[in-house]
């Protein structure tokens, strides 16, 4: 009874799980990253700003690119994860998603600690722990 709507559907339970922590995931890294391309000047500004008193402070050029790359590869990886689970009920690029968001999320976490900002790094919490459930339901 209390499966019917997924009967409907056509969607197990940790599929559905997988599904939607998947979309979360494309859209909030797709977004991040996206963010940096487009404001690069403003996002380095920043960036040097947050680790101007860190052993950090001359390799943000070095760096943005870095969290860069890692931020559009979790967001792609889980955008195209989402339809290849739904289509072809593969869950592999789905799965290289969300372990490339808990990278990237550690990154920045390691960047926001080291700055001593530890509201920021606090804030990064709950996205990891959605991202590590995200990884658990793939699992399953």
């Amino acid at each position: 009874m209390e499966n019917d709507l997924l009967d409907i559907l056509n969607i197990g339970g940790a599929k559905l799980l997988q599904t939607l922590i998947t979309i979360f995931v494309a859209i909030l890294f797709l977004q991040s990253g996206i963010d940096k391309v487009i404001n690069w000047k403003g996002e380095q500004a920043f960036y040097s700003e947050h680790f101007k008193k860190t052993f950090l402070k001359n390799l943000v050029p070095a760096l943005m690119p870095v969290i860069t790359i890692s931020e559009l590869l979790a967001g792609i990886c889980c955008g195209i994860g989402v339809f290849t689970l739904l289509l072809n009920d593969n869950p592999n690029l789905g799965f290289l998603g969300m372990l490339l968001a808990a990278l990237s999320i550690i990154q920045l976490f390691f960047g926001q600690r080291i700055a001593k900002d530890f509201a920021g790094a606090a804030t990064l919490v709950p996205y990891f722990l959605l991202t590590i459930a995200g990884l658990y339901v793939y699992l399953l």
